[in-house]
């Protein structure tokens, strides 16, 4: 009797920060074990990027040719991000240029992605997030709708990354399911 097995979207998980005790890292990987049954997450490295520069794209720089060969490779993606100076962190802006380029090699346009992040401030990462919207937007990301702005507090959090905070617990299982169920619709994938 054969089994038909779930459809496993490869996401690229794209967190905005570098700092390694990011609260934005760790919602990310959060998010990772509230999807990992519907979705195949993979964290895209972005801190080894060097800064944009037209003169480099003869030949891309090695960290470049990987972080590309993991967007292409990707189903669809997923942006975690803080807010920096009310936009979006400057490597992550670097990275979305790089992904862009060379010209005729945009490998942003027809993915899929979903935005959200953290912070502890009153409006969270609201700004960045719309910010980080119209840039993507502008590449050809088809975005998933509604807003997913995470308020931080202490404990929200577990150690290993859990979500502690029923009430955040059920926004975020509900901000991935639909995620989940988006990128299923649009990305055709035949079940293995």
């Amino acid at each position: 009797m054969s089994q038909n097995k779930v459809a496993q979207f490869k996401v690229a998980l794209i967190v905005g920060s570098t700092r390694r005790e990011s609260i934005n890292r760790k919602l990310g990987q959060a998010l990772v074990k509230l999807g990992k049954d519907k979705l195949d997450f993979q964290l895209v490295q972005i801190d080894d990027l060097p800064l944009y520069n037209q003169d480099n794209e003869t030949e891309l720089p090695p960290s470049v040719v990987r972080f590309k060969s993991e967007i292409a490779a990707a189903d669809a993606l997923l942006f975690v991000t803080p807010e920096h100076n009310r936009s979006i962190p400057a490597a992550l802006k670097n990275a979305i240029d790089w992904g862009a380029r060379p010209w005729g090699k945009n490998n942003w346009t027809g993915k899929i992605a979903a935005v959200t992040g953290a912070s502890p401030g009153a409006i969270s990462t609201a700004l960045a997030q719309q910010h980080l919207r119209q840039i993507l937007g502008a590449q050809g990301v088809l975005l998933m709708g509604g807003e997913a702005y995470i308020n931080f507090k202490p404990g929200m959090l577990g150690a290993d990354d859990t979500v502690t905070d029923q009430a955040t617990r059920g926004f975020l299982t509900s901000f991935i399911d639909q995620f989940a169920a988006l990128v299923a619709r649009f990305t055709a994938k035949t079940p293995a």
